[in-house]
This record gives structure tokens, C-alpha cells and sequence, in this order.
């Protein structure tokens, strides 16, 4: 699952043309999804956190990160996906949002990718209230896999979240 960037030119720049973003991706069940790889700090071991009375289920804990305590997300319960399994493949992914570190479960971190701008579809439009798109920055596409590009700070920063203050949004 290797993307390519857009061939060098002479001078060895990239043509305007060909802006290329690098994406971290990693799986949740079957799908893959995309962050931007400049809101990543470190890529971690999975290990328990510890819980915080009264959290949304989402929120697994609280881990001390070098003497910065970090709250975990699990990404699977945020996306209302099957039951995660914690295993020697799942991995914390360090993130670095609006000014606050955060960590996000998932299951497995698969690649750096380098998506050229037309490697990337807007997201889809759907009619329903109920399922909310506004995450989700774009799908891209590498040798016919989909990957869904997610807007990490937007998710993060959400009212639903409450992990920043109102002051950032």
C-alpha cells in the first residue's frame, strides 16, 4: 500500500500543480482512515489507562506521558463501530490539537502515505441528519483502497468531546 509523490522537476521541486499532503493511516475493523501526519507526536504501545469517573464511554482513561497527563480516546466506540479488542497490534496514536495532547486508540497503524490533491474526492453528501460528515475531509484513493481522510482537530475540538475549552473553537 505505497503512494508515491509526484515526480520531482528539474529544479527539484514539486510542479504547483501537484500539492501532495502526507497522511498517517491505520485501520479501525475494516476500513482505513487518514490523519495528517504534522498533527502526530508519537505512536505508542497500547497500555490501560486510568479511567476517569463519569467520562463518555469513548474516553478510555488518562495515561502520564513523560509527566503530561493525556487523556485516551478509543475511536472505535467514538465511530459507534464493534466492540474493540485490545491486542498486541493496538496502538495509541500521540496527537498534538489545538494546543492540547491527546491520545486515540486504534488497531493497527498501517503506512505513511503522500496523497497527491486529485488522489483525493470530496467527502459524500448524504441527506441524513443522523449520520454527520463534517470529520471527514475526503476520501482518498491507493491501488483501490479507499481511505478515509479525517479532520483530527475538528474532531477533537467538537462539543462532544469536551477535551478543549470553548475559547478554541
Amino acid at each position: 500500500m505505497q503512494a508515491h509523490a509526484p515526480s520531482l522537476s528539474a529544479d527539484g521541486t514539486r510542479p504547483a500543480d501537484a500539492a501532495a499532503s502526507e497522511f498517517l493511516t491505520f485501520r479501525l475493523g475494516a476500513e482505513s482512515y487518514g490523519i495528517e501526519i504534522l498533527k502526530v507526536q508519537e505512536i505508542r504501545g497500547y497500555e490501560a489507562p486510568t479511567a476517569i469517573a463519569n467520562a463518555p464511554a469513548f474516553i478510555k482513561g488518562v495515561i502520564n506521558l513523560r509527566g503530561v497527563i493525556v487523556p485516551i480516546l478509543d475511536l472505535r466506540i467514538k465511530f459507534r463501530l464493534s466492540e474493540s479488542k485490545y491486542d498486541e497490534f493496538t496502538v495509541v496514536i500521540i496527537l498534538n490539537v489545538a494546543g492540547r495532547v491527546v491520545g486515540v486508540v486504534v488497531d493497527s497503524v498501517s503506512d505513511v502515505l503522500t496523497l497527491a490533491a486529485d488522489a483525493i474526492r470530496p467527502t459524500p453528501e448524504f441527506a441524513s441528519a443522523t449520520f454527520d460528515t463534517k470529520y471527514i475531509t475526503g476520501l482518498g484513493t491507493v491501488e483501490e483502497q479507499m481511505i478515509i481522510l479525517l479532520d483530527i482537530e475538528k474532531l477533537m475540538t467538537g462539543a462532544d468531546m469536551a477535551l478543549v475549552d470553548n475559547a478554541v473553537h
